[in-house]
């Protein structure tokens, strides 16, 4: 039934409506490429339009985007001129963080890094897992085997819980 008025309404002149599956660029609005080096008879044969010779006919300078990156016309660079400092430690560990609010959703009276990775809290494979004392918590649980604030954990045996190494 859909389909015969669709077709009626086209039938009569009205507009078809637009959708992604009739959309085109106005005419004129767009030209083909140039294709460099394809012959003397294309008109950008042999150097590409580029001439002979010099700086403009290397690749990579000039052209859009400028020149090459880092270079200051011969000056020494601005990542050559200033000093290299700093250090990435090699060892560091970046602890994955729970906060007690999270610990207040789960339920179930016991907290281990298998349980807080079925809730989605945490990705099983990825480094140690620190509970942080952000927020309350209300119910009585049991962390096993987690890293633990020391604010967490007073917030944990206030609420009648216990922590475990």
């Amino acid at each position: 039934m859909a389909k015969d008025t669709v077709s009626g309404a086209q039938q009569s002149g009205a507009p078809e409506k637009m959708g992604l599956h009739n959309l085109r660029s106005a005419p004129g609005s767009t030209k083909n490429r140039k294709r460099l080096g394809r012959g003397p008879g294309s008109g950008t044969g042999k150097t590409s339009g580029k001439g002979h010779k010099g700086s403009k006919a290397r690749a990579g300078h000039h052209g859009p985007g400028g020149g090459k990156p880092h270079f200051e016309g011969g000056q020494m660079p601005i990542t050559r001129r200033l000093p290299k400092r700093g250090f990435t430690n090699p060892f560091r560990v970046d602890n994955q963080v729970v906060r007690l609010d999270d610990l207040e959703k789960l339920s179930g009276g016991e907290i281990t890094r298998d349980s807080l990775a079925e809730a989605g809290l945490i990705k099983s494979n990825k480094g140690q897992v620190k509970v942080l004392a952000n927020g309350q918590i209300s119910a009585a649980v049991t962390v096993r085997g987690l890293k633990v604030s020391a604010g967490a954990r007073e917030k944990i045996v206030a609420a009648g819980g216990r922590v475990e190494e």
